[in-house]
């Protein structure tokens, strides 16, 4: 069966409602140990999903699973995209276009239960961990691509989130 395009998963992200998506190298992903860190200490959802750390893939684990890809779709939206939905409806398209090891990443934590029962196994297909979550620094990846990504200092100021389809 011959592939599909990687650019035409681009225009299928925007349409899904992404304002935009690139398909960048592997390596650009940044991963650092800080980033699990601040989810450890600064989010009130800590421990209490599988799809967050300490049940999410450490920033190594991370990066082995990136250097097993060469290609990846970063996609952007603002907030009114539902991020997470995209990557997960990306990555069932690009499996079905036999790049079989088509992997997503979505954005802030998961919130398809209302409650996560991390003694077991997710039972929710959907379900993946956010960039962060897996120890991606976000902000540096995405301005790796010159793509918008900011601080929010103010309730004013206009969101930006992040998702990640691996391809191979």
């Amino acid at each position: 069966m011959a592939k599909v395009k990687l650019f035409s998963f681009c225009d299928l992200a925007k349409e899904r409602g992404a304002r935009d998506a690139l398909i960048i190298p592997t390596t650009t992903v940044v991963t650092a140990p800080w980033v699990r860190m601040k989810c450890q200490f600064g989010c009130d959802g800590y421990g209490d999903r599988l799809t967050c750390p300490p049940y999410s893939p450490t920033p190594e684990q991370t990066r082995q699973i990136l250097d097993s890809y060469q290609k990846a779709l970063l996609i952007h939206g603002d907030e009114w995209t539902d991020i997470r939905k995209i990557v997960v409806e990306l990555e069932r398209e690009i499996f079905l276009a036999g790049y079989y090891k088509a992997y997503a990443m979505g954005s802030g934590p998961c919130n398809l239960c209302s409650t996560c029962n991390v003694k077991r196994p997710c039972v929710n297909p959907d379900a993946r961990p956010a960039m962060e979550a897996c120890g991606i620094d976000v902000f540096q990846t995405v301005r790796n691509h010159g793509l918008p990504i900011e601080v929010l200092t103010s309730t004013a100021c206009k969101p930006n989130y992040y998702g990640l389809v691996l391809i191979e």
